[in-house]
């Protein structure tokens, strides 16, 4: 059986690169596109000649400019002719618009998706209605007309109103095959009757949890309004920007593919198909841009696995001239890559705006967790020079912070005046140990990539994001599991 993968990188390039031809079940795609909104995309450099050591996260940015009129160019003279002829039409309409480099960045990327299919493969192109009549020009032209299957919508109650149209509740799922031999599993849903009936002990699954209401098992249509989008309060909720519910993709994912099957997703963000695939006895192929999406991905697999989630990261630093190299080429990929190392996620709060935290640890050591005190590790990243200064600055974040412990992750090996700065912070006293934790520790990522570990007491006792592993599956390699919700980054 093939290794589950995590990729790192474009996945235009990881596509080419690792993918091979028919070695994919399915695939789930949610590549976004919406103004004055905030979204793991592809590029986000506007000078005109942005490459992929440019890359940033989390920024509306698509724009015409030469990037984009290179993927055009690619796909026009060296994609097949019916896509051609498409994209010259849309070039003509859409001009040199957002929209036109939406499309002429995700014209080669289906293009390669449809390579890695197999023949019984199926897609599933997630989008909303801004951009969803572009895509299916773009899909029909790929996979042929003959080979749409759904326009599935999902429809959503949700937020407010508005005064000047119809409230905008739905988003728009492009279902096509690759050939007509395809695999599909009807797929059924719950349907409540506004009826009550005397419990049967006989049928337990056809009532409510309060034995009242009655239902039936419905076979699902094109229109899905049984799936709730999640809610603030939901359990699966990671605040992720384009997060959707694990029950939407479970029908996916059991509709068109069976235990064993691979199931690709080239925009992988927090992870959901992956996680979902996963849970399911399905193969799974994870790709994403930003070294945030990996990192949060691999505690979503280690929390809700444990040690049964079996993969593989390709694409990641795994050296130190790697590390330095993405500090050079991006230091908050690199900041987001250095919490990782300590299961670390970024603070909240823009880019720039940090007040001295890069991250936050969380733990309870106390020993009557229903009345534990959630306490804190906070985390400065640096990735250039280093002195007494940054030590000193640390302290005062940890004493303003009331935060228990503060770790310094720093590229350059720290001077001995730091180290003796450090010691002098003092002691965390913990029931966990008698001789209790350094209060403030530096790190360098060296160290990190060798093994070495923050002191302090076990991570992810309790309160960790999403649902634990059975019990006795932890990995006990594992120090850092925590509550902290992510929330997006922002320029």
């Amino acid at each position: 059986m093939a290794d589950n993968v995590l990729y790192y990188g474009d996945n235009l390039d990881i596509l080419r690169r690792y993918i091979s031809d028919e070695s994919v079940d399915l695939v789930y795609l949610d590549p976004p596109f919406k103004s004055e909104q905030n979204y793991n995309v592809l590029f986000a450099e506007q000078n005109g000649s942005r490459a992929a050591a440019q890359i940033k996260a989390f920024g509306d940015t698509w724009r015409w400019d030469q990037t984009a009129a290179r993927s055009y160019q690619e796909v026009v003279e060296g994609g097949p002719e019916h896509v051609s002829l498409v994209m010259q039409g849309l070039r003509k309409f859409l001009q040199e618009s957002d929209m036109m480099a939406y499309v002429s960045m995700m014209a080669p990327r289906l293009l390669e998706l449809r390579r890695v299919l197999k023949a019984s493969g199926s897609v599933f192109l997630h989008c909303d209605p801004t951009a969803s009549h572009y895509l299916k020009l773009i899909m029909d032209a790929v996979f042929q007309p003959g080979n749409f299957r759904n326009e599935i919508i999902w429809g959503y109650r949700t937020g407010g109103v508005s005064k000047r149209t119809f409230a905008k509740k739905h988003d728009t799922i492009l279902f096509y095959s690759k050939t007509k031999d395809y695999r599909f599993q009807r797929q059924y849903y719950k349907s409540w009757q506004m009826k009550r009936y005397n419990y049967s002990a006989k049928y337990p699954e056809y009532f409510d949890e309060e034995k009242k209401m009655w239902y039936h098992k419905a076979v699902c249509r094109d229109v899905w309004e049984d799936i709730n989008p999640i809610g603030t309060s939901a359990k699966e909720r990671l605040s992720y920007p384009t997060q959707k519910p694990e029950a939407l993709l479970e029908r996916i994912i059991r509709g068109s593919s069976n235990e064993g099957d691979v199931v690709l997703d080239p925009f992988c963000g927090c992870g959901t198909a992956v996680v979902v695939a996963e849970r399911l006895k399905r193969r799974w192929i994870g790709i994403d841009i930003t070294h945030l999406a990996v990192a949060l991905m691999k505690h979503r697999l280690r929390d809700t696995f444990g040690a049964k989630a079996k993969y593989k990261v390709v694409g990641e630093p795994v050296s130190l001239p790697d590390a330095r190299a993405l500090a050079e080429m991006d230091r908050y990929q690199f900041q987001w890559w250095a919490l990782g190392l300590v299961g670390a996620r970024p603070a909240e709060g823009k880019k720039g705006a940090d007040r001295g935290i890069d991250g936050r640890l969380f733990f309870h050591d106390e020993a009557d967790n229903k009345k534990a005190k959630t306490k804190q590790v906070v985390l400065s990243v640096k990735s250039g020079k280093v002195g007494v200064k940054d030590v000193r600055d640390l302290c005062g974040v940890v004493e303003r912070e009331k935060a228990e412990m503060g770790v310094l992750i720093s590229m350059e090996e720290p001077t001995g005046p730091m180290r003796r700065e450090a010691a002098s912070a003092g002691l965390y006293k913990s029931p966990w140990r008698e001789k209790g934790y350094p209060r403030l520790q530096v790190r360098t990522v060296e160290e990190l990539l060798k093994g070495k570990e923050i002191e302090c007491p076990p991570l992810g006792q309790v309160n960790v994001t999403f649902k634990r592993a059975p019990k006795g599956t932890e990995n006990p390699g594992t120090t850092v599991t925590q509550a902290h919700l992510f929330e997006k980054s922002k320029k």
